[in-house]
């Protein structure tokens, strides 16, 4: 009997192809992208989940009383040892870091690379594998490195290059050779080698090679290290708060032993926070109305379609057919279809998983890469979702009388639409919050890249240059910039230590001369030569962006924003040029140019006072900002090329646009735009697979009644009104249902801004007009063929 169940199961989805097309495809689609959403969650969530005891390690962070004083994922340097070496029934374990960026070169390849530089404990606490060389004898010497597979492959072609050699310049512009002694395994993703927007490190020294980079792992007022933990079994991060607190209190110099509150945060934890989890929440969300709008598609269309089969329902009945074998038949053809769509799906998430892995930036586990049970699932939606489509027709249809059913009396069935129209509600309602949403969305992040940023971007490149700071390192970087300058593609050109993406050098609290300290307030510190406001278009209202040329004499001119003016109590930016202030632990600043508002980074938090000073005073850069001429830019990139290959031989020109620099500030808003488009193209065409679908069985159910009102005079255009009439006001009630919704998500979400655009009634209108027009012409197209058939055909349909 089942196997009967199953063939006529067949026949009725082949008999019917429109039916099936919309619904298996609708249904697939919201099947394929929910299980994408889903490999996205699940490989997010399982980041750091390879470390070794992963469920015990934890990263030390920091919280200061004044921001400016460290940063919140860095911890004193001596920390984490201390913690090992005092207190060993409770820390087995520890590893610090610090991470730079130098250039790196083996022959005439140059390129800059990201390294870390920290502890040999680094294999033993995480359990990384060595593809080539011994984990306990990797970062013993001074000068040796362990390297990514990727990089071997990038420097040598190979992977088994242990012994070789690669060259790493230090801070002072000094070259060394140093001697590769162990590749890595390809990793997955962590928060070790790949702490989130801080590093993405492939080159890794031992702690001795800290020396020969100028820089150091040591110091209780070293605040730039990470520091990492791992916990002896049982033992609870709240353990550690004390012991923290009594070594900070022990050895740090008082100013920071009284700002700073260490806390430990898990690795299985770290990387789930903030934006990563806001999108991972965002993206579950789109993906659960995606697919319950596709079953509701499903359940709608089967539902539909019930009400045509009561005659052969009446036939089997009279020939001996029980009403469980009708209850049966029905929720096997709804159970199969489902099946067919779940197949289709796993075909669909194949083909889509490359774009998804861009679209998202994050990989993707391949089809057949989870666990066994994960399988279990899609077949158990499957289940679920076929009896709830066949459920209703078979319990309704099959409680008809047999008479009924041959005459086709089903008004009790047929009148029960108030289901049938609430999910149709529901789904356009969804399709428009989406769209609503993503009009928005695109608005905001037009901001980010528009022209209200206070600086100029356009033509705008940046390069990060070898490093040599001291004084003789900076005038040799000007003498550069100088003949760099000279090439006529080039606008002008800007040695500093930022460039306008939230990276500033640190921070300053700075007050007035008649106040005390304790009246300080904090300003953004930023580094830069004169040539730095004309770069990026920067207005100056007042004074000069420092002098032509650096005396000695200068050392105390800086220049200010104007926040930092109101701040400081300046009524007009020409009041303020050549006063004082002061500024915690410095002496007094003088005030040589005001600058117009700019944004530093990104629209989260208000434009802060910011305080400007001369690259060379502090000794410190990190960038060339070239503002290139209008034209042809890949020919003027290439002379830029040409010309730093001659001034800086063996430094990489590794450039970027502002616009990529933004674009990874607002790397999260961007995910969350692409994927917006793609939800409101999805959620649009599920909607309009259910209309088509419905509208076709109208059609097919009313095709008697079009041939009447034809023969009767009815026009094309009113039978096409006949028809608008169920759905079109569906649309508007569905709007009245979103646009709250829609204003609620989108104002909360904006909040996160301190610079936003405003929720104007357009993007609600234009998404309501934009549904009410494509859903028209849909209708339109299916009943207008149906109205221009001759009405002796129609009347003779039955």
């Amino acid at each position: 009997m089942l196997h009967n169940y199953f063939i006529i199961a067949w026949r009725n989805i082949i008999k019917h192809k429109l039916f099936s097309i919309i619904n298996i495809f609708g249904l697939s689609v919201g099947i394929a992208f929910t299980m994408l959403i889903g490999g996205y969650i699940w490989n997010e969530t399982s980041v750091n989940g390879d470390l070794k005891n992963a469920g015990n390690q934890y990263i030390v962070q920091s919280k200061w009383k004044d921001p400016n004083m460290g940063y919140v994922l860095t911890s004193l340097a001596p920390i984490p040892k201390a913690l090992k070496d005092e207190y060993p029934t409770l820390v087995v374990n520890y590893y610090h870091w610090d991470g730079v960026s130098s250039t790196v070169s083996k022959g005439d390849k140059h390129f800059r690379e990201s390294l870390q530089v920290g502890d040999s404990t680094f294999f033993n606490v995480y359990g990384f594998k060595l593809l080539h060389g011994d984990t306990n004898t990797a970062l013993n010497d001074p000068f040796s490195v362990v390297i990514t597979d990727d990089k071997a492959i990038k420097y040598f072609g190979k992977t088994d290059v242990v012994g070789q050699t690669l060259n790493i310049e230090n801070f002072k512009g000094e070259r060394h050779d140093f001697t590769v002694t162990g590749v890595l395994a390809k990793l997955p993703k962590n928060s070790v080698t790949n702490v989130i927007d801080q590093s993405n490190s492939t080159f890794f020294l031992p702690a001795a090679a800290a020396k020969y980079m100028g820089r150091s792992l040591d110091g209780w007022n070293n605040t730039v290290t990470v520091g990492l933990i791992e916990l002896k079994e049982g033992v609870k991060p709240e353990a550690l708060l004390t012991p923290m607190k009594r070594l900070i209190k022990q050895n740090a110099p008082k100013q920071i032993a009284d700002n700073l509150e260490p806390y430990l945060v898990s690795l299985k934890d770290y990387y789930f926070t903030g934006q990563i989890k806001r999108m991972i929440y965002t993206l579950s969300a789109i993906a659960l109305f995606i697919l319950a709008m596709a079953v509701i598609n499903f359940v709608n269309i089967c539902i539909s379609r019930s009400g045509q089969r009561s005659k052969e329902m009446g036939i089997r009945k009279v020939l001996g057919g029980l009403r469980r074998q009708l209850i049966w038949q029905f929720l096997t053809e709804s159970v199969i279809m489902v099946l067919i769509s779940t197949l289709v799906a796993l075909a669909f998430y194949a083909l889509g998983r490359p774009f998804f892995i861009e679209l998202l930036d994050s990989q993707i586990p391949l089809l057949f890469a989870y666990p066994w049970y994960v399988y279990l699932f899609p077949f158990a939606f499957a289940l679920l979702v076929g009896l709830l489509a066949g459920v209703y027709p078979a319990f309704v249809l099959s409680a008809l009388k047999s008479v009924d059913s041959l005459k086709g009396k089903l008004h009790k069935v047929a009148d029960q639409t108030w289901l049938r129209s609430a999910l149709i509600v529901f789904q356009f309602s969804t399709a428009l919050v989406v769209l609503i949403c993503a009009i928005v969305i695109t608005k905001q992040i037009g901001l980010f890249f528009g022209k209200n940023l206070g600086y100029d971007k356009d033509y705008v490149v940046y390069a990060q240059l070898p490093r040599d700071w001291s004084k003789p390192g900076v005038q040799k970087m000007e003498d550069i910039r100088y003949r760099l300058s000279q090439i006529p593609q080039i606008k002008s050109l800007s040695l500093s230590w930022e460039i306008p993406d939230g990276g500033s050098s640190g921070g300053l609290q700075i007050y007035k001369q008649a106040d005390a300290p304790s009246q300080a307030f904090a300003s953004t510190l930023m580094i830069a030569d004169n040539q730095y406001a004309v770069t990026y278009g920067i207005p100056v209202k007042a004074g000069e962006f420092f002098k032509p040329n650096y005396m000695p004499a200068d050392s105390g001119l800086v220049v200010i924003n104007d926040a930092q003016r109101v701040a400081l109590g300046f009524k007009t930016p020409q009041q303020a040029i050549g006063k004082q202030f002061n500024s915690v632990g410095m002496p007094p600043l003088t005030i040589c140019g005001v600058t117009d508002d700019f944004i530093f980074g990104g629209m989260s938090a208000r434009i802060m006072p910011t305080t400007i000073m001369n690259v060379n005073r502090t000794l410190l850069y990190r960038y060339f900002s070239i503002k290139l001429k209008p034209g042809n830019i890949n020919e003027s990139l290439n002379a830029v090329q040409q010309k730093w290959a001659e001034v800086m031989p063996g430094a990489p020109f590794e450039y970027g646009f502002m616009d990529e620099a933004l674009a990874k500030i607002y790397k999260t808003e961007l995910q969350l735009k692409k994927a917006g488009y793609l939800a409101t193209a999805l959620t649009v065409v599920i909607v309009l697979l259910g209309v088509l679908g419905l509208i076709a069985l109208n059609v097919q159910k009313r095709t008697k009644e079009i041939g009447i009102r034809k023969v009767l005079g009815a026009s094309v255009g009113g039978i096409v009104k006949l028809f608008a009439k169920d759905f079109l006001p569906t649309v508007l009630i569905a709007g009245l249902v979103a646009c709250p919704i829609a204003y609620m998500l989108m104002h909360q979400w904006l909040n996160a801004y301190a610079y936003r655009v405003n929720l104007t009634p357009l993007p609600f209108a234009m998404a309501i007009g934009a549904l009410l027009l494509v859903t028209a012409i849909l209708i339109s197209l299916q009943t207008v063929r149906a109205a221009l058939v001759n009405p002796v055909k129609s009347l003779r349909t039955e």
